[in-house]
C-alpha cells in the first residue's frame, strides 16, 4: 500500500511538472547557427529546464509578421535585423547571442567576375530586403565602393539562390547565401568561386530574442531559454559526434556533413556572450542602422537603447 501510495504521489508531481511547462514558440530556419536551439530541443534541454518548446521553420523575411500575429513569441535572426524589425513597429528584444559567421555566409559569383566591384549592372541573387543574405549584400558593395541600386536583385531565398548557381543559371551573375548551402557550391566549383565570405567581412552574428511582453510576463522563461542554449553549446563541445547527428539530421545532413558546415562560424557560450554585450553589440548595432537608413530599408532608427536585456546571460 506504502509504495502504491508513493507511486501514485511520484506521478502526480511528474504530471504537474509537466503540467508546468510554459509554451514558447520559436521562429528560426535551417542556418547552421541556430542548430543548438534544434539540440536543446531534441536533447531534452529545453525540457529539463521547464519549457515547452516549438521550433518553427519560418523564412526570414515573413519571421516579424510571425511575431506581430502571435503566432511565435521568440526568434533567431541577425543583430542587424532586430534593428529592421523594431524600426517597423515590431517591438522585439534580444537576450543572448547565438554565433558567429566565420566565413558561413558569402557571395558566390560566375567564374568570369574578379572582384565585387566588376557586379555593377550585373544581377545578384538575394533574399528580400530586411533578411540577412540582403545586408551581407549591401555590406559587401558599401565595401567596394558600390550599393545596392548598382545592381540587379533578383529576390531568391539562400538554398534557391545557391542551387541557381549550381545548376548554371544564365541570368543570374552572384547569390548571396551561407551554410549549409555554401558548403554545396564549395563542392562544386565549376558552378561559380566564392568571392567573398564573413572572414573577408564579419559582420553576420546572430542573436535570440523575445518580444518584450513576453520577457516581462516571462522571466523565469527566458532565463530558462538563455541557459537551456548555453547548455546545448556544453554538449557539442562534451559530445561532439552525437551532438552533429541530431544538428545534421535537421537539415538533412549527416554528422559528418554537418560538422563540415559549422566550422565555418562559432557558437558563443555565456562568457563570450558577456563580452559581446559588453560594448561590441552597441557599436556594430550603430554602423548596421547607419547603412539600414542609406540602403532605404528603414526609415527612422529606432530606439537603440532598448535592441538588448542582458539580464538572461548572468
Amino acid at each position: 500500500m506504502k509504495h502504491a501510495i508513493a507511486l501514485v504521489a511520484g506521478l502526480a508531481v511528474a504530471s504537474s511538472s509537466f503540467a508546468q511547462e510554459m509554451k514558447v514558440a520559436v521562429g528560426l530556419s535551417g542556418w547552421t547557427g541556430f542548430a543548438p536551439l534544434t539540440l536543446a530541443k531534441e536533447a531534452g534541454i529545453f525540457k529539463k529546464n521547464g519549457l515547452d518548446v516549438t521550433l518553427r521553420k519560418i523564412p526570414q523575411k515573413d519571421r516579424h509578421l510571425a511575431i506581430a500575429s502571435g503566432d511565435i513569441q521568440c526568434a533567431a535572426t541577425t543583430v542587424e535585423t532586430w534593428i529592421v524589425w523594431n524600426a517597423n513597429g515590431v517591438a522585439t528584444t534580444q537576450i543572448f547571442q547565438l554565433d558567429k559567421s566565420f566565413g558561413a555566409d558569402g557571395m558566390v559569383v560566375k567564374p568570369s567576375i574578379q572582384k565585387i566591384a566588376d557586379l555593377k549592372g550585373k544581377t545578384v541573387a538575394a533574399s528580400a530586403p530586411g533578411t540577412a543574405p540582403y545586408f551581407t549584400l549591401a555590406w559587401m558593395l558599401r565595401k567596394n565602393g558600390l550599393s545596392t541600386k548598382d545592381v540587379k536583385v533578383v529576390n531568391l531565398e539562400p538554398q534557391a539562390a545557391a542551387n541557381a548557381m549550381i545548376a548554371g543559371n544564365t541570368d543570374i551573375d552572384a547569390a548571396m547565401t551561407y551554410e549549409p548551402y555554401l558548403g554545396a557550391v564549395r563542392e562544386k566549383p565549376q558552378a561559380g568561386k566564392i568571392i567573398a565570405t564573413t572572414l573577408d567581412y564579419p559582420m553576420i552574428m546572430d542573436t535570440f530574442g523575445c518580444t518584450p511582453k513576453f520577457l516581462a510576463d516571462n522571466p523565469k522563461a527566458a532565463k530558462a531559454l538563455a541557459d537551456s542554449y548555453f547548455e546545448a553549446v556544453d554538449m557539442i563541445k562534451r559530445d561532439p559526434k552525437k551532438s552533429f547527428e541530431i544538428m545534421g539530421a535537421d537539415v538533412k545532413q549527416t554528422g559528418e556533413q554537418f560538422e563540415a558546415s559549422q566550422k565555418y562560424l562559432r557558437w558563443q557560450d555565456r562568457d563570450a556572450n558577456r563580452k559581446f554585450f559588453a560594448g561590441e553589440h552597441a557599436a556594430f548595432s550603430k554602423e548596421a542602422a547607419e547603412l539600414l537608413m542609406e540602403a532605404g530599408i528603414i526609415k527612422q532608427l529606432p530606439d537603440m537603447s532598448k535592441l538588448a536585456d542582458t539580464r538572461f546571460i548572468n
